[in-house]
């Protein structure tokens, strides 16, 4: 069954009554990326009264109330990202308190509808998992490595020079068992593939 991310960033802005709630979904990495938007968007919107979240990102899944009631802001969104069948996706709501109190219900329906509104335009597309392999080659096989990994429409990463070549290659996780074979057979054996991260 395949799991399905945000193509890009999607944002609404609400009101109700009086509390205005911009909403955020986008598509992270993991759960320390998804820290980063947060701690932007605290810093963006300082005035805010909360900055609620739920992520989905595989086993590093959570959520944040923020100091609302508790189930009346992170659950919400989780359920708006969860029926929308997404993964790998962070959605936020910042809310600007308006002076009247919404009561449970009514949070619950502000933080639902803020994340539903941004979601409402919203491009999905299939996440495909990554992993980066770290390969040492010999200096003689890295233009053979290198064209392996243009051919197949890998992604290097980075490499560096010492007593031999150390390359980050970047490529879907499904593909990681044949690319290791490969990079064995490419160099008689000679490359050093460690773990992915």
């Amino acid at each position: 069954m395949p799991v399905y991310t945000l193509a890009q960033p999607v944002h609404a802005d609400i009101e109700c009554r009086k509390s205005r709630f911009i909403a955020l979904a986008l598509p992270v990495a993991g759960r320390d990326a998804a820290q980063q938007v947060l701690s932007a968007l605290r810093a963006e919107h300082a005035g805010a009264t909360h900055v609620c979240w739920a992520l989905l990102a595989g086993g590093h899944s959570g959520m944040s109330d923020d100091g609302e009631p508790s189930g009346t802001a992170g659950r919400p969104i989780m359920e708006v990202l969860r029926h929308h069948e997404l993964d790998n996706v962070l959605g936020a709501v910042v809310r600007y308190f308006g002076g009247v109190k919404l009561g449970a219900g009514g949070l619950v329906r502000a933080y639902t509808d803020a994340i539903a509104t941004a979601l409402k335009e919203a491009q999905r597309i299939e996440y495909v998992a990554q992993v980066i392999l770290k390969v040492e080659v010999d200096y003689g096989a890295e233009a053979k490595v290198r064209r392996w990994i243009a051919q197949h429409g890998y992604l290097l990463k980075c490499s560096s020079h010492g007593a031999s070549v150390l390359l980050d290659i970047r490529l879907p996780a499904a593909e990681q068992p044949a690319a290791r074979e490969a990079l064995r057979d490419l160099t008689q054996g000679q490359a050093r593939v460690s773990e992915p991260d």
